[in-house]
């Protein structure tokens, strides 16, 4: 890796001092003077533009599945623009690369999913899975089902129809009316008890979701949206007779099985999707992040025949730009054979076993309340008390502490640091990561203060 001239005729101060000048960061408050400017990267590393060098335990943003700086990647995209950088998906056009990896992505999915919508991303994903959802409903006469079920501590993206369904107060504050008609329910949460009044998780989730039909009435429910693996809120895993139940209970009133796979499909928990894992079926998989590795922007929703059938009968009303650009088409074909070639889904699943045994070391220390994960899909629950389990004080950012210290890059989820590397990290680099997290979490104590580096 190494920075090029044009980076380097300027210097990291006055790079920060633009950035902080001229954009506008997500969820970054302005009193924040601290950038992080990288410029290089590399397999599982990166580097800014000081020289420094970090080790990428998060994936971007749980999206880097190849890795970083792949050749073979950058040779796909410039041959695509050589031959057709661009051109609209709209009406009767199409482009032979969004046509050869829609059947790729149908021969790889689960059974049910036939068709594919493209997006360019996440949150546009969800969007159309909820319009696809109420526009198939309405085609088939069933114009009442409006209503959308989701979940607390849930996270969908944030456009107004995705942004209501996500479960966080943060996302609906300050933003004026969100999209109506959608109910959160309770969080399959094992590790919190205290939200199930005592009863066994999937047993309360299920009642709860039946009495939820009882009272909007199942005619006028449209569908139920749900990651397999809730990201966002701590990487919680649900108990393993969790979906089948809540597939079950859809199907019998005939409202639509919405899984929101954008963080969890193509071999992030070592599976080509989730479904597989879970033992699943959903009328629609909502998929991006990891079908192109981080190196375009891309999304795909996958749809029934049933859906598909009732939405294009007289067109269906919603597009984007970039719906099934030609270059990030030719990107995702490129990164979903990476993945194949290298044998990468089973390599999740070693890795990821391998994850979750070492950080399993870390319950040794008294502010960790829980370590679970799945594939490479990790969190570690920090707690002020194990007793009640009462969430650790964050105000320390043991994440920021982490990477200052040691170059490892985690994140923190709701008083949860979470991994998700890329797929090709190696147990060496899964070894850095855990002892530079063990490093500053046994200097934490239970205010949440960090104390000093010996």
């Amino acid at each position: 890796m190494s920075v090029t001239a044009t980076q380097a005729d300027r210097t990291a101060d006055e790079l920060a001092a633009v950035d902080r000048q001229r954009i506008i960061h997500p969820y970054l408050p302005s009193s924040t003077d601290e950038r992080v400017v990288m410029v290089d990267g590399d397999g599982c590393r990166l580097r800014d533009v000081e020289g420094r060098e970090y080790l990428d335990a998060t994936g971007g943003l749980w999206l880097a599945q190849i890795g970083h700086g792949r050749r073979e990647i950058a040779a796909a995209a410039a041959e695509q623009m050589q031959r057709l950088e661009y051109f609209t998906s709209f009406w009767e056009f199409s482009n032979d690369r969004a046509i050869e990896l829609a059947e790729r992505l149908t021969t790889l999915s689960p059974p049910r999913q036939t068709r594919v919508y493209f997006t360019s991303g996440g949150s546009e994903g969800n969007e159309a899975a909820l319009k696809l959802s109420r526009f198939a409903h309405s085609r088939r006469g069933d114009g009442d089902r409006t209503w959308i079920l989701a979940r607390r501590q849930a996270y969908h993206g944030v456009g107004y129809g995705s942004g209501t369904v996500t479960g966080f107060p943060v996302y609906h504050e300050g933003f004026g009316p969100m999209l109506p008609h959608v109910r959160h329910l309770t969080p399959p949460w094992p590790y919190r008890a205290e939200l199930f009044d005592g009863d066994d998780p999937t047993e309360f989730c299920i009642r709860e979701l039946e009495n939820a039909i009882d009272e909007l009435g199942a005619d006028r429910i449209a569908a139920f949206i749900g990651e397999p693996v809730m990201g966002v809120a701590g990487m919680l895993v649900p108990p393993d007779d969790y979906w089948p139940r809540v597939q079950a209970l859809l199907r019998e009133h005939g409202i639509t099985f919405i899984f929101d796979e954008v963080v969890s499909a193509y071999g992030r928990i070592g599976r080509w999707f989730a479904a597989e894992h879970f033992g699943v079926e959903p009328d629609i998989i909502v998929t991006a992040k990891g079908i192109t590795s981080g190196y375009a922007p891309l999304g795909a929703v996958l749809v029934s025949e049933e859906i598909a059938e009732a939405v294009t009968q007289e067109g269906f009303p919603m597009g984007f730009t970039y719906n099934g650009h030609p270059t990030s088409c030719a990107v995702a074909l490129a990164n979903l054979g990476v993945i194949e070639s290298e044998g990468l889904l089973d390599r999740a699943r070693e890795t990821g076993a391998y994850i979750l045994e070492r950080l399993g070391e870390l319950t040794a220390l008294p502010i960790v309340g829980e370590v679970r994960g799945v594939g490479m899909m990790h969190a570690v629950e920090l707690v002020a008390d194990r007793e009640t389990r009462a969430p650790l004080p964050m105000d320390g950012a043991p994440q920021d502490v982490i990477r200052r210290e040691t170059g490892v890059i985690v994140r923190d989820c709701q008083h949860n640091l979470v991994i998700s590397p890329p797929l090709i990290m190696s147990r060496e680099e899964a070894d850095e990561v855990i002892e530079a997290m063990r490093s500053v979490l046994e200097r934490t104590d239970a205010s949440g203060r960090i104390g000093p580096r010996e």
